[in-house]
């Protein structure tokens, strides 16, 4: 059963407007007369399919549209172009920190968290002790989110993202956080959520990391598709270009 599904999808936006310079700025522009907006394209026309349980990773320099990406799957964003069609719950877990209220304890920001993705309270209560003892903060519930290590926070979003039983899991960079003790336990609890039938994209810088856990790989490059498919074939591609063969 196919759970994402893009044809053709394009994202774009003005560079140039009130929403990215400021309406001040736009006003003296226009007086000056040197007001111009540029349309630029972050993704171009991507297309794929991802069945149950399917884990993708997604390969590109930075600013090749991989986040952007992730934000239309995830729903932050919609396409200027083309058609998508996502099947079930989505946990996404796209920028450290996000969705944290920093003044909150750990304990107050992991239910938090848990409404935002709409688990319930009686949800939240069975699973809350497994989410703390995945990310090791047993000693900390009690502390302010602010407080914490950027490991430590990164170690509750990846709990909370993994254990919380959604349908589709959208990840961008996170299993490079941590120490190296918990980044081999991310891996795992990855490859347990596969094997569950959740249907994963990952974005990494680690094609060593990809080459392990993904079943299929997207090649992106300044918002184009290079390729899709088998995971060692696109790697190897990817790899050949990088290395300028």
């Amino acid at each position: 059963m196919a759970k994402i599904v893009l044809n053709h999808v394009s994202v774009s936006y003005i560079v140039g407007d009130f929403s990215t310079v400021g309406l001040k700025d736009v006003i003296i522009q226009k007086i000056k007369g040197t007001y111009s907006e540029k349309e630029f394209t972050a993704v171009k026309d991507v297309s794929f399919e991802l069945e149950e349980g399917e884990l993708l990773g997604i390969i590109g320099a930075n600013g090749a549209g991989k986040s952007t990406l992730l934000k239309v799957i995830s729903g932050i964003m919609r396409p200027t172009q083309g058609t998508m069609d996502v099947q079930g719950s989505i946990a996404s877990l796209l920028e450290l920190g996000t969705g944290f209220d920093g003044d909150l304890t750990v304990k107050e920001n992991t239910f938090l968290r848990g409404a935002m993705l709409g688990y319930t309270r009686e949800f939240m209560n069975e699973t809350y002790h497994d989410i703390i003892s995945f990310a090791e903060l047993e000693e900390f519930e009690d502390r302010l989110f602010s407080h914490l290590s950027s490991g430590m926070k990164s170690r509750l979003a990846f709990s909370i993202a993994c254990l919380v039983n959604p349908d589709i899991l959208i990840l961008d960079e996170v299993l490079s956080v941590g120490d190296g003790a918990f980044r081999k336990k991310s891996e795992q609890k990855m490859l347990e959520i596969i094997h569950g039938g959740t249907t994963t994209l990952l974005v990494s810088h680690s094609l060593e990391q990809i080459r392990r856990m993904a079943t299929k790989v997207l090649w992106l490059d300044r918002g184009e598709q290079i390729a899709f498919g088998e995971t060692n074939e696109i790697c190897n591609q990817y790899e050949k270009f990088l290395n300028g063969k």
